[in-house]
């Protein structure tokens, strides 16, 4: 097959859906590539969420159970396993966003534990993944990336968090499970950054196991990772990274006009993609010092690797290579890649139905907000409906 066809195959991309699952998905994208309804189905939606109205079932019937995998990890089995058959694993995505108590952040590393435990016992699921401000306050990030003085609660609070990181990453060492750690906002990234790199440091010895995250619509971000592998290799650590292009774009933008300062994005989308293939390339030709989780729903950036793996003889099974892509979206890259024979992990995320909302809006929006994605989704759906003869 040509490679610049391969992600048309929709038999294979909707292998795993049945005749309804896959009306269900055709039905939810075509309701997502209406702006004005998902601004009101998400207004809607939080109002009754907040008013305790009798919603969940809905949501999780329809939006929750495309996007989740379920409310907890045994909820997601079922998921995980079946993305297994077609060889694509499961990167279990605990989304509850935006907790400030120190018991939550606690749970949070108790539940990073167990998804790590509950991953050595499947080879299903090679990697986790945990959000900085999951273990912690976002205000002690920012506090600390500015270099401000700590009070000695403050630095007894972060204190805490460095630990909650290392006991995660520690397990993780001891049962050869990767770690991908998200980014975040750009101003309370520097802190996150620095403590990322104290883990590689302390775990990333004889292989990488802690992977942090470039946003590479920050156009500072070719720059950090070339740094950070010069630091690399003078004291021989191996660096691990997950890139993205970003998903916090207008509050980036919004923050930087009204605190007046030059905004971190890049100007233009074709800059942000440039900036996500420099990284790319970058760390495909430093594979020796560098590993790469993949993290993208462009298909051009999928062709670009594709490409540069063959000619730079990377074997498609080499474990410091990994596609991922979100969990119901972009299924025509996962699985066709897949079959291919490529590394390729879907992020699962679950939670309760209520914690999880705001990750399910955001996603709604972001298919809203970039052009192509929905009317491509929807444009398979249709062809493999067309196919099935539905």
């Amino acid at each position: 097959m040509n490679t610049n066809t391969l992600f048309d195959n929709t038999e294979v991309a909707f292998a795993l859906k049945n005749d309804a699952q896959l009306e269900r998905a055709y039905f939810l994208f075509k309701m997502i590539s209406h702006q004005p309804l998902v601004r009101i189905g998400t207004a809607a939606t939080n109002f009754a969420l907040k008013a305790n109205l009798p919603v969940e079932g809905l949501i999780r019937s329809t939006v929750f159970d495309h996007f989740c995998g379920g409310v907890n990890e045994e909820d997601c089995l079922p998921v995980i396993d079946k993305m297994f058959t077609k060889g694509v694993s499961a990167v279990l995505d605990y989304s509850v966003e935006g907790k400030e108590e120190e018991s939550t952040f606690n749970d949070a590393r108790d539940k990073i534990i167990k998804i790590i435990k509950f991953a050595d016992e499947k080879e299903a699921m090679p990697i986790v993944v945990f959000k900085p401000t999951g273990f912690g306050r976002f205000h002690l990030y920012q506090k600390k990336g500015e270099g401000k003085e700590f009070t000695d609660s403050e630095q007894e609070e972060w204190n805490r968090i460095e630990a909650r990181f290392d006991a995660v990453c520690s397990l993780a060492k001891e049962k050869d499970v990767e770690v991908l750690i998200d980014g975040e906002e750009s101003w309370m990234q520097d802190a996150a950054d620095d403590l990322c790199e104290a883990m590689m440091r302390k775990y990333n010895r004889d292989k990488p196991i802690v992977y942090n995250t470039l946003q590479t619509y920050r156009w500072d971000r070719f720059e950090y990772l070339k740094e950070i592998h010069k630091r690399a290799k003078s004291q021989n650590f191996t660096v691990g990274f997950k890139i993205v292009r970003g998903a916090y774009m207008e509050k980036e933008r919004n923050r930087a006009e009204e605190k007046n300062y030059k905004s971190p994005i890049c100007e233009t989308k074709s800059a942000t993609d440039e900036n996500f293939n420099s990284c790319m390339t970058y760390i495909l030709n430093n594979l020796d010092s560098i590993s790469l989780f993949i993290g993208t729903h462009n298909e051009q950036s999928c062709y670009l690797a594709m490409d540069l793996m063959q000619q730079l003889g990377i074997d498609k099974k080499d474990n410091n290579v990994w596609f991922g892509q979100l969990y119901g979206m972009s299924d025509h890259i996962s699985y066709n890649l897949a079959e291919q024979g490529y590394n390729v992990a879907k992020y699962v995320p679950f939670g309760p139905v209520k914690d999880v909302m705001p990750y399910l809006i955001r996603r709604a929006e972001e298919n809203t907000s970039v052009a192509g994605q929905t009317s491509r989704e929807l444009n398979l759906l249709k062809l493999e409906k067309a196919r099935r003869k539905l």
